[in-house]
């Protein structure tokens, strides 16, 4: 035995001894049978774990398969559903059960029992089999507990204040209501929800921990309500709620300073619902019985930020013990419809914490703190001030180029927060229906220490679960990976804004459906984004044009742009291929539909050369170069949008087996790129707006004839060559360039493109200090000077999309689109750009997918990791010589199959588990 077979052996004797500790956990002492290496965790009922608020008619359940056995694929399921956990466990007193289903399937399995009822709660598990005649143990018992499914469930009342006045940027009303409870609780729910955004309190504890509820929707067509658990916050007897709503996206300033979009009146829904240990109930709801009033918050809007009178607080006023008898009576309003919703999307939560990084004196003289990192969140104090001393806040994201505090990108935006001290001992503070975008504080009026005792920045976001991490051997491309991330955290609080810090802060569509494939693998955004189309749904015009933003704000004018209105397809594709989720589909396709028949209406010889469009927006426009035409001519890019709607549209029509619109959209497709050449294309190829955009969207939507595309990436080369290695393209030719590159086999240019420092690249704002993405390429010019200050955000996610590039192509993580979700995956490493190695990690439905290479002296080692229930392609690049897994020749490996060189590369199957494959690689030579 040689010592490469000892070590093979050594280790395969060490899994043995991990998977044996695997088995004999807490849970599996529970199995009548003996004990299988493998169970099934990590439930999930509509993208939540154990949620309590669900109005899906048929909620849809998920599981993983943990095992560390090579090769486990799930072959039938069995689901169980039923009222008492205890009995479930037993097999007795079920709702519903799937019995044996020979399946795969362990993702969105619907519910199939009898129809459920408003507020009922079911517990459920499953137990699986697996491809070795393995039944694991029956999981945990998970539950979900149904919403208020009908307007009917609903008891209580909208409340207002009595003021007639406009108050938008005024105080916060405060309402608040007694009540008694008579016996002990058992259980409590309080459904709730506002014209505005809320934050609540029982008996002096807060509600939750989400902030900026209810979320923001198309309020005047859906508006979501949360729910909450709070027995553990009533007690027997006397009890009493509080509840503070701010302006928020419901009547607070917004882009140019418009308010009251969809009302000029807060307003508070409140219904709380107890449930007593001897099984009797009570319900407390808003009525006209509530009180109102204003406390310290004088002021408080997501633009300006907030203005806190500490000496006015009413102290313990959300306890029971506290007097109102000065508060003013509530009006109850009739008028307001029922348009109400679950909450479906993550809310959003506070997360990271920073200390201060250091405080200094700008050249200005301003006091400035350096929180390290551009951050969406808010500072929290612990300081100490004489009654009526005020401290002021000024939050911003750069300094100038004397390193002076610079706030005029911001536009009108203040972002200012303003306290003022009631005098007391040392007064903790935080904002609440604020937020900021920034790096840097400026402090004004107060002149104590700041350090990390009594300062720190919070970061707030949507609750997605990170899913993906990215790293390699250069630290810039890991700065650059970290700049995305935070772009994402930055930018996706409830709806994915265009920016975070200056008065816009809006759902831009164009910005979103650019990033979106990036989103999915750095964090869980599956139920962020479902919930977001429905917006977009209910926003969608009449005859199908979609708005700019989502939800809009902006007037009717404000839709149908190439690129922006393409959301509609984009983005539910997207979804579906990262989640496997049909439903999306289902759900978005008449939307979808509805948008390809606006451009079709709008179109003459299936030509799209009407409207009004943003075109390749922030492309490169300077001049620093020979040839400098980097305009991408606008209809060009509408017609191949148009196209590339259509495509997608006919991909959903036959996941969905709408055999007829397949049929008329594929005739229709053929028509529109058609005529596409005919406009836009030389009988040569070329293109006749010769920029990377056009031949960029021109061959990643297959818009050339196939016998001129090869020739038409060589131009595209070509023109990034002329501009001596730099991008130049915009907004929607940025997301498609390097994977153009990569397809037609010039890879190596695309790593050009990434490794590229100086202007304009993305690496130019990493070497500028950036922490997050940049709005233009040159936010900070090379002179140190600004862009325009009107439109210059340094927090600003759209050019973060190369993320999905260094993903699918770097780290070769990939999913099969004829099985979506990473059912099927395809692991192709390309490796390049001095790159000496890469790991990548995805957390997908099915569980973790990882990918890791490394060269040394050309040995090239590739670590892989394939989740149980999924197999893969595994496409090893350059092999010269034999390829060895885990020390043993990959043809002696059982687990391993359809092993087939093509070209250089050599291609396997294999199954879930972990690999280690080593060989010697042949580096190519470079391409020009």
């Amino acid at each position: 035995m040689n010592s490469t077979q000892l070590t093979s052996m050594l280790k395969k004797v060490c899994l043995s001894i991990v998977t044996l500790s695997f088995l004999y956990q807490p849970g599996f002492s529970q199995v009548q049978h003996a004990p299988v290496p493998f169970r099934v965790d990590n439930l999930t009922c509509e993208y939540k774990t154990n949620p309590i608020a669900v109005d899906a008619g048929n909620p849809r359940m998920s599981w993983k398969l943990i095992s560390l056995e090579r090769g486990i694929q799930q072959t039938s399921y069995e689901l169980r559903v039923g009222n008492n956990a205890v009995s479930l466990t037993k097999g007795k007193d079920l709702i519903w059960t799937s019995g044996r289903v020979f399946s795969d399937q362990s993702v969105h399995i619907y519910y199939g029992g009898p129809m459920l009822s408003s507020r009922q709660k079911v517990y459920w598990q499953v137990r699986v089999w697996n491809n070795k005649n393995q039944a694991s143990p029956w999981s945990m018992v998970n539950f979900w507990k149904m919403g208020l499914l009908k307007p009917t469930d609903w008891t209580a009342k909208w409340i207002q204040d009595n003021y007639t006045s406009d108050t938008t940027g005024g105080p916060s009303p405060m309402f608040r209501k007694s009540f008694k409870l008579d016996r002990k609780v058992r259980a409590a729910h309080l459904y709730i929800s506002a014209h505005g955004v809320f934050e609540a309190k029982l008996n002096g504890k807060r509600v939750g921990n989400d902030y900026f509820a209810p979320g923001w929707t198309s309020y005047n067509k859906r508006i979501q309500y949360q729910v909450y658990d709070v027995t553990s916050s009533l007690q027997k007897g006397n009890n009493a709620v509080g509840v503070t709503i701010g302006d928020g996206w419901y009547r607070g300033y917004t882009y140019n300073r418009k308010k009251d979009v969809y009302g000029k009146k807060l307003a508070l829904l409140f219904q709380l619902e107890v449930v007593y240990t001897n099984g009797q109930k009570q319900i407390i709801t808003s009525d006209k019985s509530w009180k109102v009033a204003y406390g310290a918050i004088r002021s408080s809007s997501f633009f300006d930020g907030e203005l806190y009178d500490a000496r006015k607080d009413k102290l313990n006023w959300t306890s029971p013990l506290y007097k109102d008898q000065n508060w003013d009576t509530v009006r109850v309003d009739e008028t307001i419809k029922d348009n109400l919703i679950a909450t479906s999307g993550p809310s959003v939560k506070k997360h990271e914490k920073f200390l201060p990084l250091k405080v200094f004196n700008t050249p200005e003289g301003d006091r400035v703190v350096d929180f390290g990192q551009n951050l969406v969140g808010w500072v929290q104090f612990k300081l100490k001030g004489k009654a009526g001393d005020t401290i002021r806040l000024f939050h911003a994201e750069v300094l100038d180029q004397k390193g002076n505090f610079y706030t005029k990108n911001l536009r009108t935006a203040k972002q200012e927060i303003t306290y003022v001290f009631k005098g007391d001992s040392a007064e903790t503070y935080e904002p609440h229906f604020t937020f900021q975008g920034f790096r840097y504080l400026k402090v004004v009026g107060y002149s104590g220490p700041l350090d990390s005792t009594n300062l720190a920045a919070y970061a707030l976001y949507s609750d997605m679960a990170q899913t993906g991490k990215f790293s390699t051997s250069n630290p810039l491309i890991n700065q650059l990976q970290h700049n995305i991330q935070w772009g994402q955290k930055g930018n996706f609080i409830d709806v994915p804004t265009d920016c975070p810090q200056r008065d816009e802060r809006m759902g831009w569509t164009g910005d979103a459906q650019a990033f979106c494939r990036t989103a999915t693998f750095n964090m869980d955004v599956a139920g962020f984004f479902t919930k977001w189309l429905k917006d977009l749904s209910a926003d969608q015009h009449k005859d199908g044009a979609v708005p700019y933003v989502i939800p809009n704000m902006l007037d009717s004018a404000s839709s149908a742009a190439s690129g922006w209105s393409d959301v509609s397809t984009i983005v539910p594709w997207n979804i579906y291929l990262a989640y496997g989720d049909k439903q999306v589909l289902q759900q978005q396709y008449e939307s979808m539909k509805k948008w390809v028949g606006y451009i079709q209406f709008h179109s003459r010889n299936y030509l799209w050369d009407t409207g009004n469009h943003f075109g390749d927006w922030l492309f490169y426009a300077g001049t620093n170069y020979e040839d400098g035409a980097a305009l991408t001519d606008k209809n060009l890019i509408a017609q191949a949008f148009y196209a590339h709607s259509t495509q997608l549209l006919i991909n959903a029509a036959k996941v969905l087996g709408k055999n007829d619109d397949v049929a008329t959209y594929t005739q229709l497709l053929g028509n529109i790129v058609k005529a596409f050449q005919s406009e836009y294309v030389t009988p040569n190829g070329r293109m006749i707006s010769g920029t990377q955009t056009s031949y960029v969207l021109a061959l990643n939507f297959d818009l050339l004839p196939e016998n001129l595309r090869e020739s038409a990436a060589k131009r595209l080369v070509g023109n990034i060559e002329d501009y001596d290695d730099h991008i130049t393209t915009g907004f929607l030719g940025t997301p498609y360039i390097c994977h153009v590159l990569s397809r037609f086999g010039h890879t190596d240019m695309a790593y050009e493109l990434l490794m590229k420092e100086s202007y304009p690249s993305w690496l130019y704002p990493v070497k500028n200090g950036a922490t997050t993405i940049w709005e233009r390429w040159d936010g900070i010019k090379p002179d140190g000077s600004f862009e325009d200050p009107e439109m210059n955000s340094f927090n600003h996610y759209a050019y973060g999309a190369i993320g999905d590039w260094m993903y699918r192509v770097i780290a070769g993580i990939n999913t099969d689109e004829a099985s979506p979700g990473f059912h099927k995956i395809l692991i192709a490493p390309h490796p390049g750009g001095k790159l000496t190695s890469t790991q990548a990690e995805l957390e997908t439905m099915y569980g973790k997918v990882k990918s890791a290479w490394s060269i040394d002296n050309n040995i090239f080692t590739f670590d892989v990791i394939v989740p149980p229930n999924t197999t893969a392609q595994v496409i090893l690049p350059a092999v010269t010589d034999q390829i060895t897994e885990n020390g043993l020749d990959i043809n002696t490996e059982k687990e391993i199959t359809g092993i087939r060189k093509v070209g250089n590369d050599e291609y396997l199957e294999i199954g879930s588990g972990t690999y280690h494959f080593v060989y010697t690689m042949k580096i190519p030579a470079k391409k020009k």
